[in-house]
């Protein structure tokens, strides 16, 4: 019999505690909130509990302590005195209407001008919201509290409509940029969102908007650590270990590597994806689900066109301006990237002083994957057993490292593939070998250079060199004379070497020719 409940979905709270669904508690960033009274904002992945930390946050400061029953900060000192609050969800919209923002906006004043009987004299949005903050305050002779969910929905995924994309814009600035105006009627504010985008002008008129995003002291806001995991969901593990028939350990590792690892500082825990804990322990099964809820097309998009070479992501270093500054013409997508969850810190470097990324775990770099092989391998009618990932996997799993590379050559000449070039390519391989489920490595230092990929199954290891252009006896030398798989000697696993020659142009366009070396 279950003994957990998981909310999976459930976003409010009150609800979360009066069903008796199993929470994590993180009640501990709320009394260091609010003691603090001041202005705040928060990025984070999409489903990794933002809108819970607010609701948690709204239920507070209405005063709601019986929910608070045996959490952190029931026991606090802390002023449990409620405070009037207007909370803003921008999630509920489809910004690509017109008027889909404005809309929006409309409509959540106008339920809190009933709600505090405030009549409508002003003609703006802006207008409105600073009357309703003073009234609020005359009513009550309390400061308001500001909860802002997904301030920056209106404007992710309408890149491709730079005209909306300015008027959405330019709502949100003048919403939200008068708030510093009404400073003497607000006790606390939290915005949140996926990214901070960095001409949005409440990052400049709030110049007293603290950004928690990589700070330490918040960084275990939302996500869980491995010790919350085990402490709240062991039941549901034991369970999961149970149907895998291996043990607890075994399941709580593959756990770890499927949606464990993401960090929000320069050091800390790494923390898992809740969203996907929950549906796996619901499910009983470990597969990718963030993915599930969608992702963001503008991003692959971007990321396709600026050309990045997908196996050098994992080896990306950034400042800490590029992590949180990003914009609608911003050159590379690499701060996106972090704020939408593809990628995370490793860690930080303090002689270079910039970050390590990596690609925070195995549904991540899976999911990614999956949404990028449509732009570099076109649909074109072809069977699809013959280049399905299912019979790439098989090659890669059962040693048939010919075979793979027979499917790969086919593969580069399909009908209406055009992107011949050195790092498109690439990342194909790259590519086809992460949706094959294996581990894969890119440029893999060793103590005479780095090897272009190397792919890791349970019984095979394959060490591959590429070139594009060039001498495919050149590319098996620099495999055996700087003995790439030589950190693999005392390995169990069966190693090959695999020597590719790439052409861009004439009959031979494509794979042209490769050479495999059994060690």
């Amino acid at each position: 019999m279950a003994t957990e409940k998981y909310p999976i979905g459930i976003q409010t709270f009150e609800k979360l505690i009066e069903g008796g669904y199993s929470y994590v508690d993180k009640t501990r960033f709320v009394e260091k909130l609010v003691k603090n009274d001041g202005y705040y904002f928060l990025s984070r992945p999409r489903r990794f509990g933002k809108s819970l930390l607010l609701s948690t946050l709204h239920s507070f400061f209405d005063g709601k302590r019986h929910l608070f029953k045996d959490l952190y900060i029931d026991s606090a000192d802390i002023d449990w005195i409620p405070s009037p609050v207007l909370h803003f969800d921008l999630n509920t919209e489809n910004f690509k209407n017109e008027d889909g923002l404005s809309n929006l906006l409309d409509r959540l004043l106008e339920d809190y001008e009933e709600k505090y009987s405030v009549e409508n004299k002003a003609t703006t949005l802006a207008g409105r919201l600073s009357r309703l903050i003073k009234q609020i305050f005359d009513q009550t002779g309390r400061k308001v509290v500001i909860l802002v969910d997904e301030y920056d929905k209106p404007l992710l995924g309408i890149e491709e409509n730079p005209e909306l994309f300015e008027k959405n814009q330019s709502i949100l600035k003048a919403f939200f940029g008068n708030l510093k105006s009404m400073d003497p009627y607000i006790r606390f504010a939290l915005l949140t969102g996926v990214a901070r985008f960095n001409n949005v002008s409440i990052f400049s008129d709030l110049n007293n908007l603290n950004d928690i995003s990589l700070i330490e002291e918040y960084g275990e806001i939302c996500g869980w650590t491995e010790k919350e995991l085990l402490s709240t969901f062991r039941d549901g593990i034991n369970r999961l270990a149970k149907k895998r028939n291996e043990t607890f350990e075994a399941t709580t590792s593959a756990l770890r590597d499927y949606y464990d690892g993401y960090l929000f500082c320069d050091e800390g825990s790494r923390l898992y994806n809740p969203y996907s804990v929950l549906k796996s322990l619901y499910a009983q099964k470990i597969e990718p689900y963030w993915f599930e809820s969608g992702s963001p097309t503008f991003l692959v998009n971007r990321v396709k066109a600026t050309g990045i070479v997908l196996p050098n992501l994992s080896e990306e270093y950034s400042s800490r301006d590029e992590l949180i500054e990003v914009g609608l013409n911003t050159s590379s997508p690499v701060g996106l990237m972090v704020q939408t969850g593809y990628l995370t810190i490793d860690h930080y470097d303090n002689t270079l002083q910039m970050y390590k990324l990596r690609f925070p775990n195995k549904e991540v770099e899976i999911g990614f994957a999956k949404q990028l092989l449509p732009l570099y391998i076109p649909e074109n009618g072809v069977s699809s057993r013959a280049f399905s990932l299912k019979n790439f996997r098989l090659d890669l799993v059962n040693g048939n490292p010919e075979k793979f590379m027979e499917r790969l050559q086919i593969l580069c000449k399909i009908p209406g593939y055009e992107s011949h070039s050195e790092d498109n390519y690439r990342n194909i391989v790259w590519l086809l070998c992460t949706l094959c489920d294996t581990d894969t490595i890119s440029e893999h230092h060793s103590y005479k250079g780095r090897s272009d990929l190397e792919v890791f199954t349970g019984n095979y290891i394959y060490v591959f060199e590429f070139k594009y252009n060039g001498k495919l006896s050149r590319a098996m030398a620099q495999l055996t004379e700087k003995d790439y798989a030589g950190r693999y000697a005392l390995d169990h696993r069966q190693v090959y070497l695999i020597a590719a020659n790439f052409s861009t142009n004439g009959p031979l366009q494509g794979l042209s020719e490769w050479e495999i070396k059994r060690l």
